[in-house]
């Protein structure tokens, strides 16, 4: 039985799935097990298609194909690529235990990137559990930011395979971890900034003490509650916070990046700390993250080492200002329903 390593997302953390294959005597069928979503469940088709448009054929025996473990929930079209090397391979001497593979294929072979991807990845790495992975080529760019992962992009199944037969000669793609920003150096740690200003202080007229005061939460990362008439330079002071907070560290600029990616916006890995200024009539899930069946994440999560506005406080409702305590006093917060933790 062979076996390739891929993950699925379990709220905003990835969790390792191992794809299992056995090809077996008996009348041909192919399927799927695992607790899997519809996405996956189609890759049979795409699979299909991909292997006999690149001349393989598709073996006329009974295919199954395990997710493990079997009681996590799983999604995404990215188990395309470990699926169809599984039954290619599956008469190989190779092992391919350490190998994880990403890749959503086309009905013509080519392997396309999935929006998950990065995130997906970082995450996997912030736990250790990933050393070299088969990705989409289209995709590499962003990945190869990521350290101490090799990466081996393809744009095509018939390249992963080649990648996989061949194991001991395979060059991953060269990790660039270069941010195009200027930095100061200290204690061999980089710290990135950026030079643009939108907002400028320079805008803000008088309120010295204020100005001050927004220095100084700026500097150590503390909390500041801005009291005053309305016009007086509350908000223009807060949304020119974000410009005198201290340089970001490669660490922070990647997690920001996984951040725009589940916000659905383009990483542009920018050392540009996130500002968020919720609504006052935002609800309690769109603030703090939730969810019915999946938990998302909401602005609390968004603005992780950047800036979260609210202006206007006492308008927000009385539930969302109890449960900012336990962000405020424990810096994290928690998320937990029947479906999804």
């Amino acid at each position: 039985m062979k076996k390739i390593q891929c993950a699925t997302n379990e709220g905003i953390d990835a969790r390792v799935v191992e794809v299992e294959a056995t090809l077996t005597k008996g009348l041909p069928s192919f399927s799927i097990v695992g607790m899997v979503s519809t996405a996956i469940s189609e890759a049979k088709e795409r699979v299909k298609s991909a292997l006999l448009s690149n001349d393989f054929s598709f073996p006329p025996k009974r295919i199954t194909l395990n997710l493990s473990p079997s009681e996590l929930s799983k999604s995404g079209s990215h188990f395309d690529l470990s699926i169809a090397l599984l039954i290619l391979l599956n008469d190989s001497s190779d092992v391919f235990d350490e190998w994880f593979v990403f890749g959503e294929l086309g009905l013509a072979g080519d392997v396309k990137e999935n929006v998950q991807l990065y995130p997906l990845i970082l995450s996997l790495a912030n736990q250790g559990l990933i050393h070299k992975a088969i990705v989409p080529q289209e995709a590499l760019s962003k990945l190869v930011k990521i350290p101490d992962i090799e990466f081996y992009g393809v744009s095509s199944l018939n390249e992963a395979v080649e990648i996989l037969k061949n194991q001991g000669s395979a060059q991953p793609a060269q990790h660039s971890s270069a941010i195009e920003f200027p930095f100061y150096e200290l204690a061999e740690q980089k710290y990135y900034y950026v030079k643009e200003y939108k907002e400028n202080f320079i805008d803000v007229k008088g309120q010295e003490v204020a100005k001050r005061a927004a220095l100084i939460a700026a500097a150590g990362f503390h909390n500041i509650l801005l009291e005053g008439s309305p016009g007086c330079g509350k908000s223009m002071i807060a949304s020119r916070l974000r410009y005198i907070l201290p340089p970001m560290q490669m660490r922070e600029i990647l997690e920001s990046a996984k951040l725009q990616v589940l916000e659905n916006k383009e990483p542009d890995f920018k050392p540009h700390r996130p500002f968020k200024s919720p609504h006052h009539s935002s609800t309690l899930a769109s603030v703090f993250g939730g969810g019915s069946h999946k938990a998302r994440i909401g602005e609390v999560g968004l603005s992780h080492n950047g800036v979260l506005f609210f202006d206007e406080l006492p308008y927000f409702s009385k539930s969302v200002l109890e449960s900012l305590r336990e962000p405020m006093q424990d810096n994290r917060i928690h998320i937990s329903r029947v479906n999804a933790k």
